[in-house]
């Protein structure tokens, strides 16, 4: 993983003082080009990492070898735990290396560097087709979370409306390229997509996360609670296998294999909230699947059927001034 990496890289910089990407690559058994890709993003998160060219260059920690990290500047040890934090929601191993890390700091930067390493989840798990893109507000709303200050959100709603709420940022969650921003506010613990906001404005207001709360198990909540509403209706679909990567695209986690059917194909079970949603899903696979059961989901495909059918063929036959 690459957290794991980086840390590595950091303590071996460390230690020699100065390295190649070519001795990082050997070292750490990874290609040259992703050793000097963990170089360059340690350098770009702001830790004191810079490069030398010619004959005995290499990278180098600004102030050269040490044994621990207090070389740190306390910016410098938040940019580090903001570039390493996500990783900790998917691999244990990880999580392990930012206490060591941690440890490691002075105190004084010990709490900032915490919060950061705590201000982002990523959940890899996909809910369907999405817009791969970061939006422009997720640093913001990342230094508020970091930072412990309140935010005065303007949030567009699923209806349209807009509505400003002042709220206490506790932490964002990338879901496969798709960023929530889960907060605090007189309501209650609320979650919003980060797309839907229109506006954030940092305060001066002191925000107060509580003790007890731990983002990936909030988070873990929230998903169960949309996988329960996503998961109400399923269906039994032949596909051919080739299709199955489309399919996963557009149903998420909501596409399970059950097995191979025969002929090439694939018996997949699909789930949504409603048939309808099912039907609209595979309505322009037009044969290339199958619906086996259950029947409201048949039922809507046919009504769909006939409804393009019936506006089609009219224009067509209204065109060609034949039937078709």
């Amino acid at each position: 993983m690459r957290a794991d990496r980086l840390v590595a890289v950091l303590l071996l910089m460390q230690a020699r003082g100065r390295v190649t990407a070519s001795e990082l690559a050997e070292e750490l058994e990874v290609s040259v080009a992703t050793a000097r890709r963990d170089l360059e993003a340690l350098s770009a998160a702001g830790v004191p990492v810079y490069p030398q060219p010619g004959r005995g260059g290499g990278w180098s920690l600004v102030g050269g070898a040490r044994t621990d990290l207090s070389g740190l500047s306390a910016t410098e040890a938040q940019a580090l735990f903001l570039l390493l934090g996500p990783a900790t929601s998917v691999v244990p191993e990880a999580k392990s290396a930012l206490r060591k890390l941690l440890r490691a700091l002075p105190g004084t930067f010990r709490a900032d560097a915490e919060a950061a390493a705590r201000a982002i989840v990523v959940d890899p798990a996909g809910w369907g087709a999405r817009e791969r893109r970061r939006p422009q507000l997720v640093e913001v709303l990342q230094n508020a979370t970091v930072r412990h200050l309140k935010v005065d959100l303007t949030y567009t709603n699923r209806a349209g409306e807009q509505r400003r709420r002042l709220v206490a940022p506790w932490g964002l969650i990338d879901k496969d390229d798709i960023w929530y921003l889960m907060a605090g506010t007189d309501d209650g613990q609320r979650t919003f997509r980060v797309d839907r906001i229109v506006e954030a404005v940092v305060t001066d207001l002191p925000s107060q996360r509580p003790d007890n709360f731990e983002l990936s198990q909030a988070w873990q909540r929230v998903v169960d609670e949309m996988e329960r509403r996503r998961s109400r209706v399923s269906a039994t679909v032949l596909a051919d296998a080739r299709h199955l990567p489309v399919l996963r695209d557009q149903f998420g986690r909501h596409c399970v294999v059950d097995g191979p059917a025969g002929d090439g194909r694939v018996r997949v079970r699909l789930s949504a909230p409603t048939p309808l949603m099912i039907a609209q899903q595979l309505a322009g696979w037009g044969a290339a699947v199958e619906v086996e059961e259950p029947d409201p989901v048949r039922a809507e495909l046919a009504r769909l059927g006939s409804e393009l059918t019936e506006r089609y063929a009219a224009r067509r036959e209204s065109a060609t001034g034949r039937r078709p």
